[in-house]
Order: structure tokens, then C-alpha cells, then sequence
């Protein structure tokens, strides 16, 4: 766990991962509307951890499509904590035979963004799985959305950091209409192979495609909500609503925006580089 000493030693030293562990008043979460939602919410706070007594515990925020579960999944390898998608919750729960499955298929098919009680009720059975399993920190994927949630979760845990990953939109467009699942085995692709130039003082970005092998070539669906009207209206949902928890997260000067310059290539250095993970023997490691 390198990494992790490493980024505990430079929170020491007063780097940015110290300045995203300053500790601010939190809102008792007997306090908020919705914390009964998290039944061992006033239990978790009552024995929080330092820091140094567990590892990082950040916050992935960027529009739908941005890449946060890309990103999000290789620190949590590299760092050894789970990584904690709410969109990988909302799809167990709709592929399960579970009350919230029919509700969930009608929002998610419509674009819509799926309510605060939701979210938290998905949530708080997972961090609570995690705790009866022994896990230490996390990274959360695309929660908190609002900040009655931001709120509630400060109630219940410490956030150390929250990066924000941010990419133009027309950019995000294109790249949400290559998406592609095997039916077969699963994994994710992207056919779009994104090439803009730089004009109106905007850096050229390019990404190229991430292609399936031949066996998945024949069997690549396109998900419901992957058509360009419901991607565009998700895009406007996300933007009106997450400026207001990104000043909640800055205001406690936490919040750590990062402009993605390009594809995994491009990019992935350069955030192992601004969160002092830029030791090229884990880089090797996180990408193999």
C-alpha cells in the first residue's frame, strides 16, 4: 500500500491531499431530512476513523459519460480501496427481481435521474455491506448528486477529496453515442474515435476508440438511454444540479477540478501526477 502511505505522508506535509482533509462542521445527520435513510448513520459517526487510521475516502463528480468509473475503478486498484459506482447500484438493482426494478426502468429509460431517496436507500445497504466485511475508505462514483445528499453523507463518513472530472460537451455527446456492452461478457466498449481540433482558445483532445475483440465484435448492444435526446437532456439535468455541490464541496475546500486533456493515455499520468501518484512502477501496475 505505497500509494496510500504516500498520500498520507504528503497530508502531513501539506499537499493537496491536506488541503482536501481540512475538517469542516458536517451537518448531524439526525439534522437532515433524510438521514433516517442511513439507519447506521449516527452509529458510523460516532466511531469514525482518522485519516491515518484508514485509507482515502474521495468522491468521483463529472457528467454522465466523463469517464469517472474509468478513473475511478483504476485508483481503486492502485490504492486497494472499493470503488463504489451508484450507476453499477441502480443496474443490480434493475437486472434484480427487486421492488425498485419496474420504477427504475421507467426513469432510467426517460433520461431522468433517479431520486435522492433511491440513491441513498442503494447506498447505505452497500456502505453498510462493506463495514460488516471489514473494508477501510473508498471511492465513491457519481454520489453525491445533490447536496441534500453531499449533507447526509457528511453526516455519516469523512470526505478527504472530491475530485471533478470535467470534459466539453459536444465532446461528451459523441463519446456517450459509442458506447457499447457485449450482451455476452459484459464489458464496456466505445466505437467513437473522437478527433476535435483547437479553436476559440479550446485544446485539441482526441480519444481514440476502445475496440472489442473479434468474439465481442457481433454482439455489442447499445444501451437504452445511449440515443443522442436523452443524452443531451441527462447532460442538461447533471449541469443544473451539480454547481451547487461543487460550491459545497469547494467551500470546505475539498473539491479538485480536473480538466480531462484527452483519452486514458493522455490523461491517466496526469492525474496520477496531480494526486501524487505519479511513482511509474504503480503506474505500470494500474495499467496493465
Amino acid at each position: 500500500m505505497a500509494a496510500v502511505q504516500r498520500l498520507l505522508r504528503t497530508a502531513a506535509s501539506g499537499g493537496a491531499a491536506s488541503v482536501a482533509r481540512r475538517r469542516m462542521t458536517a451537518l448531524a445527520p439526525e439534522q437532515t431530512p433524510l438521514a433516517a435513510a442511513f439507519p447506521f448513520a449516527v452509529a458510523e459517526r460516532s466511531r469514525r476513523r482518522t485519516a491515518g487510521e484508514r485509507n482515502v475516502q474521495w468522491v468521483f463528480l463529472g457528467c454522465p459519460g466523463v469517464g469517472k468509473g474509468t478513473y475511478a475503478s483504476r485508483l481503486s486498484r492502485l490504492l486497494g480501496v472499493p470503488h463504489i459506482a451508484t450507476g453499477d447500484l441502480v443496474r443490480d438493482e434493475l437486472a434484480s427481481s427487486g421492488p425498485l426494478a419496474v420504477q427504475l426502468a421507467e426513469i432510467v429509460n426517460q433520461g431522468k435521474l433517479v431520486s435522492d431517496e433511491i440513491i441513498i436507500n442503494l447506498l447505505s445497504k452497500r456502505l453498510k455491506k462493506g463495514e460488516e466485511q471489514g473494508e477501510s475508505g473508498f471511492i465513491l462514483d457519481g454520489f453525491p448528486r445533490t447536496v441534500k445528499q453531499a449533507e447526509i453523507l457528511d453526516g455519516v463518513t469523512d470526505i478527504d477529496m472530491v475530485v471533478n472530472l470535467k470534459l466539453r460537451e459536444d465532446v461528451l455527446v459523441e463519446k456517450c453515442l459509442g458506447r457499447r456492452i457485449c450482451s455476452q461478457c459484459g464489458k464496456n466498449f466505445n466505437l467513437a474515435c473522437i478527433d476535435v481540433k483547437g479553436e476559440n482558445g479550446l485544446p485539441p483532445i482526441y480519444m481514440a476508440p476502445l475496440l472489442p475483440p473479434n468474439n465481442c465484435m457481433s454482439k455489442l448492444i447499445t444501451r437504452a438511454d445511449d440515443t443522442e435526446e436523452v443524452v443531451r437532456n441527462r447532460l442538461q439535468i447533471y449541469n443544473d444540479m451539480s454547481q451547487p455541490v461543487e460550491g459545497f464541496y469547494q467551500k470546505q475546500g475539498k473539491l479538485l477540478e480536473f480538466d480531462l486533456p484527452g483519452g486514458i493515455p493522455e490523461s491517466w499520468p496526469k492525474l496520477l501526477r496531480i494526486l501524487n501518484l505519479e511513482d511509474q512502477e504503480e503506474m505500470k501496475l494500474a495499467t496493465a
